[in-house]
C-alpha cells in the first residue's frame, strides 16, 4: 500500500512541476535552426504547457477564420475543390451549347472537356464540315470525340480509303458513332475484309459512303457467315467483291432470318440452287427484297394474273426485279392498256408476261411505237396482237432497225405479210450478220423454204441443212431467255461463237432493261 501511493505521489508531482512539459518538447539543435520547418507547437501555445487544456485550445482553433479556398494542403479537400471546378466548367459548357440551339440533355453522363473552349473548338470543327445544328441534336454524342485523338485520325484514313472531303460532312451525318471508332482497332481490319473480298481499292469509297455502318461490323459476325452462305449455294467467290460493290447490305443480313429463307423460297418455287447463286451475282440487290411483305404477296400476284406456276421459276429467272415492284399496280395497268390499245385478252397478256416479264416495267409509250409500226405496214390489228402475244420482245425493239429488217423482207425476199404473222421473231434476228447472208445462200441453192426454216438455227445446223437432200419437219420456235442463248426445241443449244453485230448486241441490251 504504501509502495503504491509513493508512485502516485511522483505522478502528480511531474504534472504539477512547471518545467516538467519541456520533457514532452524537444530542443531545438543547432542544424534545425537552420532549416525552416513548421513550429513547434509546444513552444507557440503556452497553453499546452496543461494537457487538462487541450479542450479549450481545440475550442479556439475552430473557431478561428477560415483559410481561402483551393489553398489548403489537404489532398481530400483538393479533390472535393476539383469536382466542383468540374462541374462548374460542364454548367457554363451546357450553357454554351444551349445559346446554339443544342440540347445537352444526352450529355449529362458524358464527360466533358476541361474548358468551354475546347467545346467550342469541336463544334465549329464538326461545321466546318458541314454538320448543322440539327446535326448535332440528332447525335449529340459526337461532341464528346476530341479532335486531335478521334476526329481527325478517323477522317484521315477514311479520305486515304477514297470518301473526299467534299462527301465527309454527308458521311458523318449518316454515320456519327464512326468518329467514336479506332483506327487500328476496328477500321483497318474492316477494310482490309472488303479488300480480301476482293472489292477494288477505288470503289472502297463508293461502298462505304453507301453503306457506313459496315465500319461498326465485327468481321466474325454477319459478314463472314454472310459470305461463307452465299459461296455454299454455288455464288463464285471472285464474284462477292462485285456483289458488295453493287449491294452491300446484304453483309449485314443475318443467314438465318433473312438470306436463308430467300433462298429457300426460291428453291421451292422449282429454281436450282445454281440458278439463284447466278442471279444473285448479277443482281445482288434482290436479296433487299422483304420475303413476306413483298416477295410472296408478288408471286401471289403473278398467279392471280393468269401466270402459271410451273412459269414462275422461268419470269424470275429472266426478270428479277419482279420480286420487288409494285407488281399489283403495275401489271392492272398493263393489262389493262395491253387489252384497250392491242386487244390482248387477259390470257394472252399472261402469255406476254411468261414470255418477257419485263413487260410490267416497260413504258407504254415504248410499247406503242413498234405496234405502230406494223399497223402502218397494212398489218391488221387482230394479226398485230398475235404477233405480240407469240413473241413480245416485238415491243422493245427500235423502230428503225424493223423497217431495214421489213423493207428487205418485202423487196428482196417478196414474201407475204402472212408469214411474218407466222414468224415475228424474223424482226429479232440481226439483218446484216444473220437474214443476208443465209437468204443468199438460200438464193444459191435454190432452196425455198419458211423463215423459221433457215433463221431459227446455228450456224452449224443451218450448214447441214442446207446440204442434206431434204427439208426436215419444222420445230416450234426459239424460247426466249432474257440473258442466255436461244434454246431450240429438239436442237442443240446455238453456238456462243457466232459473230454478234452491234444490232444484236443492241436488241439485248435492248430487252434485258
Amino acid at each position: 500500500m504504501s509502495l503504491y501511493l509513493l508512485r502516485r505521489r511522483k505522478f502528480l508531482t511531474l504534472f504539477t512541476n512547471p518545467i516538467a512539459p519541456q520533457r514532452f518538447c524537444a530542443k531545438p539543435t543547432s542544424a534545425s535552426l537552420l532549416i525552416k520547418t513548421p513550429r513547434d507547437p509546444c513552444h507557440e501555445n503556452p497553453q499546452l504547457d496543461s494537457p487538462f487544456r487541450v479542450l479549450v485550445f481545440g475550442t479556439s482553433f475552430s473557431t478561428q477564420s477560415k483559410f481561402p479556398e483551393y489553398e489548403m494542403p489537404s489532398v481530400t479537400w483538393g479533390v472535393v475543390q476539383g469536382k466542383r471546378e468540374k462541374l462548374v466548367n460542364r454548367v457554363i459548357i451546357c450553357d454554351y451549347l444551349k445559346s446554339l440551339g443544342i440540347i445537352p440533355d444526352e450529355l449529362e453522363d458524358l464527360e466533358l472537356p476541361s474548358t468551354v473552349q475546347v467545346m467550342k473548338e469541336r463544334v465549329e470543327f464538326l461545321q466546318k464540315l458541314g454538320l448543322t445544328i440539327d446535326d448535332f441534336n440528332a447525335y449529340p454524342l459526337m461532341l464528346g470525340c476530341s479532335v486531335r485523338k478521334n476526329i481527325i485520325p478517323v477522317l484521315g484514313y477514311l479520305e486515304k480509303n477514297g470518301i473526299s472531303r467534299s462527301k465527309m460532312g454527308e458521311f458523318v451525318k449518316n454515320y456519327p458513332q464512326v468518329l467514336h471508332a479506332s483506327v487500328v482497332v476496328e477500321l483497318m481490319p474492316v477494310v482490309k475484309f472488303l479488300r480480301g473480298l476482293d472489292v477494288e481499292k477505288q470503289d472502297l469509297g463508293y461502298v462505304l459512303q453507301k453503306y457506313p455502318e459496315l465500319l461498326g461490323f465485327k468481321l466474325e459476325g454477319t459478314m463472314s457467315t454472310s459470305v461463307a452462305y452465299l459461296v455454299s449455294i454455288g455464288v463464285n467467290p471472285r464474284d462477292i467483291g462485285p456483289m458488295v460493290t453493287q449491294f452491300p447490305y446484304f453483309l449485314g443480313m443475318r443467314v438465318g432470318t433473312t438470306i436463308k429463307p430467300f433462298v429457300d423460297f426460291l428453291v421451292e418455287l422449282g429454281l436450282p440452287k445454281k440458278i439463284v447463286a447466278r442471279m444473285l451475282e448479277k443482281r445482288a440487290y434482290v436479296l433487299g427484297y422483304d420475303l413476306e411483305e413483298t416477295i410472296k404477296p408478288n408471286v401471289d400476284c403473278l398467279i392471280s394474273f393468269g401466270v402459271r406456276r410451273e412459269s414462275l421459276p422461268s419470269v424470275i429467272a429472266q426478270y428479277p426485279q419482279i420480286l420487288g415492284l409494285p407488281l399489283k399496280a403495275k401489271l392492272s395497268s398493263q393489262q389493262y392498256f395491253f387489252n384497250l390499245k392491242l386487244k390482248i385478252d387477259p390470257d394472252g397478256f399472261a402469255q406476254v408476261i411468261e414470255k418477257m416479264p419485263q413487260i410490267t416495267s416497260l413504258n407504254q409509250h415504248v410499247i406503242m411505237k413498234p405496234v405502230e409500226f406494223l399497223l402502218g405496214r397494212g398489218i391488221p390489228s387482230e394479226d398485230v396482237a398475235k404477233m405480240v402475244v407469240k413473241c413480245p420482245q416485238l415491243v422493245a425493239l427500235r423502230v428503225p432497225l424493223m423497217k431495214n429488217s421489213f423493207y428487205f423482207f418485202k423487196s428482196e425476199m417478196g414474201r407475204p405479210i402472212n408469214e411474218l404473222v407466222d414468224f415475228p421473231e424474223y424482226f429479232t434476228y440481226s439483218l446484216e450478220s444473220r437474214i443476208k447472208p443465209r437468204y443468199q445462200r438460200l438464193q444459191s441453192k435454190g432452196i425455198r423454204c419458211s423463215l423459221n426454216w433457215f433463221l431459227n438455227c446455228s450456224d452449224q445446223r443451218f450448214e447441214e441443212r442446207l446440204q442434206g437432200d431434204y427439208i426436215e419437219s419444222e420445230n416450234q420456235g426459239p424460247s426466249f431467255c432474257m440473258g442466255g442463248k436461244l434454246e431450240l426445241p429438239g436442237f442443240e443449244v446455238m453456238s456462243d461463237e457466232e459473230d454478234e453485230s452491234d444490232d444484236e448486241v443492241l436488241y439485248k441490251r435492248t430487252v434485258s432493261l
